[in-house]
């Protein structure tokens, strides 16, 4: 079974050079992978050419023109309205008509997620979209979402996404019964505002494994195989992540570089620094999914280098390769079977 993945070549802070390069990783990575690049023709053509690659590799790619870019700062509906031929839109499209798996893209996340939902629909039952994405925990990496597509959602949108991520976790991690853990403020039951208690009471009678209420530091620890937050609170806390990695990488080469002493030592603890900084790498978890959509559409950072574009790659491949829309599709219409009976 062949998967056809399409992507945004255009999109993001550094297009084409990264996203091609990527690509052409993944298609080295992944035999049974098939890329489709969106973009201006000429300069993804002009992109290969600097690339070597075998004829096996060139036979599984292919390039559909787009004449437009969705740039960074441009509004959603600006984007969606105004720009039908764009690499972002022709890339969905795609997913939409049937001719790529999944769509990824480093583009502007708010026109992605309006395009997406405007071309591709949410799962019936599905009231709205959510983004999930992976952290870095001490034994190994946890799932969280939403991560900013709903900034204030209900009870209800929460246990939604809940169920979604839970799905989610459990094909493409093969966990069979995902722990499922509740952002608050504390671990006691009388922590939080109404919102979230309600929201805990709504996990607490369905059928998820819901273990409670967790903290923020308990996100690191991994001790859930699933987060669920507001979008507001889960944006905050993946960019402070990612901001906290980079403060410790910055006091590291600091304080290694204060004297030549301590210059040595970083040469001889060169090896467990390589490890630490690919550990904490944010961009080792590139790729945040975009929960039911009528099709896969992954998300990547829009400064993503290669090597970051080609984990948000991997991320639409593995959900590909387990049909995690059609898996998301039939829990959703198996729950809300359950409530018509009830």
């Amino acid at each position: 079974m062949t998967i056809r993945v399409s992507i945004d070549a255009s999109g993001g802070d550094k297009g084409i050079p990264v996203t091609v390069n990527a690509g052409i990783q993944a298609l080295g990575l992944f035999l049974d992978l098939h890329v489709i690049f969106v973009g201006d023709k000429e300069s993804i053509s002009l992109e290969l050419e600097k690339i070597s690659f075998d004829q096996s590799v060139k036979s599984r790619i292919s390039i559909v023109h787009a004449s437009e870019i969705v740039h960074m700062h441009e509004s959603p509906s600006s984007a969606l309205r105004k720009k039908k031929d764009s690499s972002m839109r022709v890339a969905i499209n795609l997913v939409n008509e049937n001719k790529a798996d999944a769509c990824i893209s480093a583009g502007n996340t708010g026109a992605l997620m309006a395009i997406s939902r405007f071309v591709l629909k949410t799962i019936k039952g599905v009231d709205r979209p959510a983004i999930m994405g992976r952290m870095p925990t001490t034994t190994g990496h946890t799932h969280m979402l939403d991560l900013g597509a709903n900034i204030d959602s209900s009870p209800q949108s929460l246990l939604e996404f809940a169920i979604l991520g839970s799905i989610a976790v459990q094909y493409t991690e093969n966990i069979s019964r995902p722990t499922v853990g509740l952002l608050n403020i504390g671990e006691e039951e009388i922590k939080g505002n109404e919102n979230i208690k309600k929201t805990s009471e709504l996990l607490k009678e369905s059928n998820l494994n819901y273990v409670g209420f967790i903290e923020g530091n308990d996100i690191y620890e991994g001790k859930v195989d699933l987060v669920v937050c507001n979008g507001f609170e889960g944006n905050i806390a993946l960019k402070a992540s990612e901001g906290v990695a980079k403060l410790m990488s910055h006091y590291l080469k600091k304080s290694f570089n204060k004297n030549w002493i301590t210059r040595i030592v970083a040469i001889i603890a060169y090896p467990v620094l390589k490890d630490f900084k690919s550990s904490l790498n944010p961009g080792l978890y590139n790729g945040a999914s975009f929960l039911g959509l009528k099709g896969i559409v992954i998300k990547s950072h829009g400064g993503a280098d290669a090597f970051s574009f080609l984990q948000a790659i991997r991320e639409a491949y593995l959900e590909s390769q387990v049909n995690i829309t059609d898996k998301i599709s039939d829990k959703v219409s198996e729950e809300l079977q359950k409530d018509q009976l009830n």
